[in-house]
Formats: structure tokens, sequence, C-alpha cells
């Protein structure tokens, strides 16, 4: 499965700098037992309406309770929670 996580930015942060950090942090991803691959995208439309960032993590079905308890993902949430305004969270097949 592919694990989704699409960020908007508060506005007035660094979108660059974040974008950097979140690939530094998540370069570690692949060490968690069922995550295979990790894709990091930027927006390249500078539209208000848009998200800022994507993170796709492909993964077994069943490592995603996993990854909701690894060091990383709580190290995600703490580090970058307060500069994000909204996020969505989708899972799909590959």
């Amino acid at each position: 499965m592919v694990h989704y996580i699409i960020v908007k930015w508060v506005q007035g942060v660094d979108k660059k700098h974040l974008a950097e950090k979140v690939r530094t942090l998540y370069a570690d991803a692949v060490k968690i037992p069922g995550i295979q691959a990790v894709e990091i995208k930027e927006n390249v439309t500078p539209r208000e309406n848009r998200y800022d960032l994507m993170i796709a993590l492909h993964m077994e079905n069943d490592a995603l309770s996993g990854w909701d308890n690894s060091d990383l993902h709580i190290q995600w949430k703490s580090e970058f929670g307060s500069a994000i305004e909204k996020k969505c969270i989708f899972d799909s097949e590959m």
C-alpha cells in the first residue's frame, strides 16, 4: 500500500527549508520494518488552495501500525506539527 501524508504549511514559514528537513528525517523511514520506499514531492503551483508537500510511504499493508508507533513518526509530529496548517492522510493500493 501507499500511505500519503499531504501537508499545507502555516503561512510565513520557509517551505523549502522545511521540505529539506522532512527529506532528512524521512530518509531513515526505510529502516522501519515493512516500509520499502519513500517519496517526497513539493507543490509546483503557488496557489493558496494548494497543499505544499506530499510524503508517500510505500509499505506492506500490515506495516501501518509499526509506522504509527515508530520513533520517526513521533519525531515528525513533534518537530513539524506546529508548522502544519492542515494535512490529509490517504492510503491506497500500489
